[in-house]
This record gives structure tokens, sequence and C-alpha cells, in this order.
């Protein structure tokens, strides 16, 4: 159990770690591209403003017979210098309202002819947004005076920076992760320890428990067949014995349950017929369930075979089966299910008309009782605690489920 508690912090740190690394540099990402289609669209902006060339008196994002700076709220733009125009390839294609080409610019690129310009400028039209991407290319239309601009600016050089800006941001951020998961591993062991040190008290509790509780309910059970002997039957030695035994099989399922969570204890597996075990262990309640009016009904699918221990599976029908018996309304019926598909599938339903206000989730923990009361006619919340460690042992699953109104079923898959 310790080592599957460890398993488990280390692989949820893993995630997190990880799921935080990729927000991170998605983020980083992110916020770069925007910010380089930002910038890309700005120049856009100002070439198209200077009729598709940079204004002749440009400097620094405005001209020099402005006689006051931009305002302070376009700080932004401040990566617009007095050599951003020779530093930018663009060019731009006008259409009129026929989408004939009014006047093209390529004078400041030269890989891009005018013949290439067009062919880009109604690619761009075609795709019917008013900013995008064709190639390396950042483009933006603009509608004026029943004609349309459309202003390409060369982000190849940009794009660049933003694969250099992701490769290290993706190389600093993986070796970040791979140093705090390294850490994690070195001292998951020291995280659980103090849960490791608490479930072996526990454990220890319970074997010493066990060994000096042992003694004396033999003891206890010897003396009352000797006083029974002497003195005959009576209800308050009989109340003594059923005490007894109670508690005598509360120790004994406590002992088994801890042994269940050792990480350690190896299963005694082999192949078996699950059909037969199921057969059998129905067999053995068949008396008790109709002793109570109850109607056990199989539905068992021959041949299904499983490999795992023999002992504890049909200890987990025996638990099932006395489960569904015990919680039975009267009169019900209990219907036992075994079938094989990808998976082998165990279904123990029973009537139980209060299925509505039961935890389900909570049927599994230990000690756990539907009944507030706590009374003496159910079992001791330990059984389906026992079943659900002799299924995870088997790699398997159990469920409770509410079948409808006035059902329970309880479905093992292996």
């Amino acid at each position: 159990m310790i080592y599957r508690l460890q398993r488990r912090f280390v692989l949820i740190s893993t995630v997190s770690v990880l799921t935080v690394i990729l927000l991170v540099f998605a983020t980083i990402v992110s916020l770069t591209a925007i910010s380089m289609n930002r910038n890309l669209d700005v120049l856009a902006d100002t070439v198209f403003a200077g009729g598709g060339r940079f204004p002749p008196s440009f400097d620094g994002g405005h001209t020099k017979e402005e006689k006051e700076p931009p305002p302070k709220k376009q700080k932004e733009f401040d990566f617009i210098t007095p050599e951003t125009p020779f530093s930018t390839r663009h060019f731009t294609v006008s259409f009129d309202a026929e989408g004939n080409v009014t006047r093209t610019h390529t004078d400041s690129i030269y890989s891009i002819t005018k013949e290439s310009a067009v062919d880009y400028a109604r690619r761009a039209l075609k795709n019917g947004d008013n900013g995008g991407w064709i190639s390396h290319y950042r483009y933006k239309i603009f509608s004026a005076d029943a004609e349309q601009t459309v202003v390409f600016i060369d982000g190849s050089t940009s794009r660049s920076a933003l694969w250099q800006t992701a490769t290290i941001s993706g190389l600093v951020l993986l070796g970040c992760a791979a140093l705090v998961l390294l850490l994690i591993l070195l001292l998951s062991r020291r995280a659980v320890t103090p849960i490791a040190e608490s479930y072996e008290k526990q454990k220890q509790f319970i074997t010493d428990a066990n060994h000096e509780l042992k003694t004396p309910l033999t003891l206890i059970l010897a003396n009352l067949d000797i006083a029974e002997s002497e003195l005959g039957k009576n209800e308050w030695l009989d109340d003594i014995r059923t005490e007894g035994q109670r508690m005598a099989a509360l120790v004994h399922q406590l002992v088994a349950l801890s042994r269940m969570d050792e990480d350690r204890q190896h299963l005694q597996s082999a192949r078996l017929s699950l059909s037969d075990a199921v057969s059998d262990a129905a067999s053995a309640f068949r008396t008790l369930a109709e002793r109570r009016g109850l109607t056990l009904t199989l539905a068992v699918e021959p041949g299904v075979e499983v490999t795992g221990d023999e002992e504890l599976l049909r200890r987990l029908l025996s638990i099932l089966l006395d489960n569904a018996v015990k919680y039975c309304d009267d009169g019900g019926e209990i219907t036992v299910t075994l079938k094989k598909k990808r998976r082998v599938l165990l279904t123990v339903e029973n009537t139980y008309r209060e299925v509505g206000e039961l935890e389900l989730h909570r049927l599994f923990d230990r000690f756990y009782r539907a009944d507030k009361a706590r009374t003496y006619a159910g079992g001791y919340g330990i059984g389906l605690s026992l079943a659900k460690a002799i299924v995870q042992k088997h790699r398997g699953e159990i469920l409770a489920y509410k079948k409808d109104a006035a059902h329970i079923g309880f479905r093992v898959t292996l």
C-alpha cells in the first residue's frame, strides 16, 4: 500500500508539474505570437497611411512636420524607429470596385515581382479575412474610396525570432521540469514516511490485538461449553456465545484485511473456472436465502475461466452473496450474473428499497455502515473493504451502483 501511495504521489506530482510547464510554454509562445502579429499589423497601418510606402518624412512613428509626439498610450509601438523603413520588407496591391489592379508597390522587396504580388493579393482577398498570413508574409486589407488595398509585410525574421524564443523557452522549461521531477523522485519516500509509519503502527496494532484477543476468546468459548454442560442452555449463555463468535470473526477479518494491504503479498495464482466457483458459492447461500423467503437466480455463462487466487476469489463471492442475503428486502430477489466479453463481468444485484438513501461511493470504506444506528443485525463494515482489496489484488475493478429505485448492484470486472 505504501509503495502504491508513493507511486501515486509521484504520478500526481509529475502530471501537475508537466501541466504547469505546458501552460507556461503555451502562454509564452501565444503572447509572443500575438505581439509579433500586432507589431506587423502596425507596420501595415503605417505603410497604408503612406499610400503604399513609409511616409517620406517618417521619423520614429510620426512625420517631422508633426510638432508633438504620439500620445503616451501608444508606447507599445515604440519599436518603430527612423530605421524601420529601411529594415522592413513590404509590398502593396490596390484593386478598384471591379477587382482590377490599380497600382502595385514592390520597390521595398527584392524577391517579389509585380505579378507574384498581385497573385498574393488575390489569394488574400479570396480568404475573406481582413488579415492573416500567406507563406511568410503578414497581410492586412484596407478599404477606402471604393478601393481595396492589400499590404504585405515580410514576417520571416519575426517568425524566426518566434521559433528561437519557443525553442529556448521549451528547452529551459523542460530542464526545469526534469529537475523538479528528479527532486520529486528523491523526496517522495520522505513525503510518505509519516503515512508509512502510521500505517505500520496500525498493522502492528491489528497483529497484536489479534494475538491478545484470540486466547481469551478461545477460553471464553471453551468455558461456555463447560458451563452449558453443567448448567444447561439458557439465553444468557447463548448471547455470550453469539457475541464471542462475532468478536472472533471481526478479529479474523481485520487480520485478513491487513494482510491484503501488503504490496508484497503474492497471490497463489492458477487457472480456475469462475463459473464453477460462482455456482458453488450460490449453492452454499441458496438454503439461507430460501429460509428468509428470498429468490436466488443465477445467470452464469459456462466455461468462464480466470487466472487468480482461488481461495481469495471464493471469499470475494462469499462476501458479495452474504451482503446480498443480509441486506435484501424480505421476500425480495437476488440475481447473480457472470459473463465474459473482452473482460470477465460479475454482477450481484438484490432488492433494497432504501438504495436511494445510500452513499454508494462510501460502501467500500472500512467500518462504514449504511445503518446509522449501527444495529447488530448487519455486519462490521469490513466485508466490502475486503472485497475491494481482493479485486484490486487481481488488477480488477469493483463498484456499487443503483440499478433502479428498488435494486442495488455490485459489479466486478476482472
